[in-house]
This record gives C-alpha cells, structure tokens and sequence, in this order.
C-alpha cells in the first residue's frame, strides 16, 4: 500500500481510503471483518461523516476502536455541516455541533481529517476557516478539507488563510472518475473536470476521490441498452463515457487487469497526490482494489482514457 502525506495529519493516509457507508450495527461482525481485511493489506484510513447512517457509521467505528484497541493505527477522516431539511448548515454554530458529536461517536478526542461535506457560497471564506481553526488550535482536528468545494472558493478560502494568518484547507474531496458526471449525482456535489484536476497540479493539493470507481460504471454492468438505472444513466451515460470505457477495456487487455482496475489506477496516478474512497464489502473486492492501486499509468495514458489524445504510441 502506497501512503501521502496530508499537512496537518501526523499520519500518512493510505491511497486507498475504506467507505462506511453501510457502517451500521446489524451488520457490525461484517464491518469488523472488512476494516480488519483493509488493515491486513495496508490501509490505515476510513471514510466517515455524520450524516452517515444516521450516525451509526461513525459509532460503528468507534466502538470497533474501542473493542479492538487500535485507534492510534487509524487516520478518521469524517465530515460536517451538511445540509438538511432546512437548507445549508455551514456555519460556526453548525461545524461546532457536528465536531462535538463526531469526537463523541467516535470516541476520541482527536480527527486527523476534518473536512465541510458542502459548501455555502453565500457564507464568507473568513468567517468557516476561523472556525475551523479554533478547532485546530484546540487539538481537536488535524487537517481540514473541502469535500464538494469548488476549486476556485478553495483557492479564495486558502488566499484568505494565507493573509490572516490561518491554516488553510489541505486537502479537497470532491469525486474523480474515469467516466465524467453529466450532472451531480446529489444536489451541490462536486465532480473534478479539467480545471479543477490542473488546479490541483499547480498546487500539488491532495484529492482523495469519492465514487472513485464511478459507482460501477466499468464492471461491465452497463451499456448504452441497459437503462435500468435512472441515476447512472443520468449521471454517466454519454458519448464520451462509452468511449472511456471502450478505452479501458483494451488497457485491461494488454495489461492484464481488469476493466475496474484501470479505472481506479486512473483515479491514483493523476500528476498530483490522490487517493481514493471504495466500497469494497468483501475480500475479493478488496483484493481487487489493492491490485488496481498497484498497477503504474503513464501521462500519455491518462490523457489516451480521458480522451485528450487520440492514440497510444506503439
């Protein structure tokens, strides 16, 4: 397993980071085995937020800390203030709410990733980070994220960091994929497109990927006949996703791999450090996930799958 570095964690963040999604108590012997499979081939971070599962995922993970005694093992990444009935939560009064639960369900003291699963445009850049870095003074967080933030409200939220004297946002957690969304898959998500993806070259600003694998585009499960699937064909059905798709199956082919695989070594060899979020609940997908994380894409290739070059030198 391949690790980056995330300034203001003190512990390396796998390449790989494990969903929770379905992290609840009914079927809690299940999500020990999968953490503890995760850990076995050399994760060490798991994907949370307080939205999930009502609450159950983060006490899930907690509780499995507890019982299992390896919290200091262990990266957190979990994330607040989203928004609910009622409309955007991203405020002072709102982050500080969802923390305290969070450190509390979680049963530690300390998150190394803390990051604001939406954004508010209409909420100053100033006013968030100030919160948030109250949190960081106070040991409660380590490094803070965007997850779903436009790259041009964190670059506007790290210049203001920069010149009040704050830390800024160290890492970004919107979806990158293979297959490119045609529309969010949720209201106010945010998927990486060509301008975010050179943005974060520039800065060199870890990404770390949700829907990494675009919510199964490339198991062979679709095609442009089969539109049982509302979301999917909303979201990833195109022209150029197809075409993608086509891409990889012949990478697959002369790698070797599976089609899957070469979507998620997409994903992890960008030109910038990335990691990425899966949902592997069982071995043989995790098994699959650690070989994808291994295999090595040059540039050329990339822009060959993405489309930005239309042929492979022989």
């Amino acid at each position: 397993m391949e690790y980056i570095s995330i300034q203001g964690s003190p512990k390396p963040v796998s390449k790989l980071i494990k969903g929770s999604d379905y992290f609840k108590f009914d079927v809690y012997d299940k999500v020990c085995e999968n953490i503890d499979a995760f850990l076995a081939i050399g994760g060490n971070t798991l994907d949370t937020a307080h939205i999930y599962c009502g609450g159950e995922s983060e006490q899930v993970i907690g509780r499995y800390m507890r019982e299992r005694g390896n919290r200091d093992e262990l990266v957190i990444l979990t994330k607040g203030a989203h928004h609910n009935k009622d409309g955007p939560r991203v405020n002072k009064e709102c982050i500080d709410s969802d923390l305290f639960t969070s450190l509390e369900r979680l049963e530690t003291d300390f998150i190394e990733l803390y990051a604001l699963h939406r954004d508010d445009p209409s909420v100053p850049v100033g006013a968030i980070l100030e919160a948030l870095n109250e949190h960081i003074e106070a040991g409660r967080i380590g490094a803070i994220g965007g997850s779903n933030w436009s790259w041009q409200r964190l670059q506007e939220a790290n210049d203001y960091a920069a010149s009040h004297g704050l830390v800024g946002f160290t890492f970004s957690s919107p979806n990158l994929s293979l297959a490119k969304a045609n529309e969010p898959f949720w209201a106010g998500c945010v998927s990486a497109d060509a301008e975010t993806c050179a943005w974060h070259e520039k800065h060199q600003l870890p990404l770390l990927s949700w829907s990494s694998q675009a919510r199964g585009f490339f198991t062979g499960r679709f095609s442009p006949e089969v539109r049982d699937n509302a979301d999917m064909v909303r979201v990833f059905y195109s022209d150029g996703n197809w075409e993608r798709l086509r891409r990889a199956e012949q990478l697959a082919k002369e790698k070797q791999v599976s089609v899957i695989q070469i979507a998620l070594a997409y994903v992890l060899n960008q030109p910038f450090p990335t990691c990425a979020l899966i949902g592997a609940q069982n071995t043989a997908e995790l098994r699959s996930c650690d070989e994808g994380a291994r295999i090595k894409l040059t540039r050329e290739e990339l822009d060959w799958l993405d489309l930005s070059r239309e042929a492979l030198a022989k």
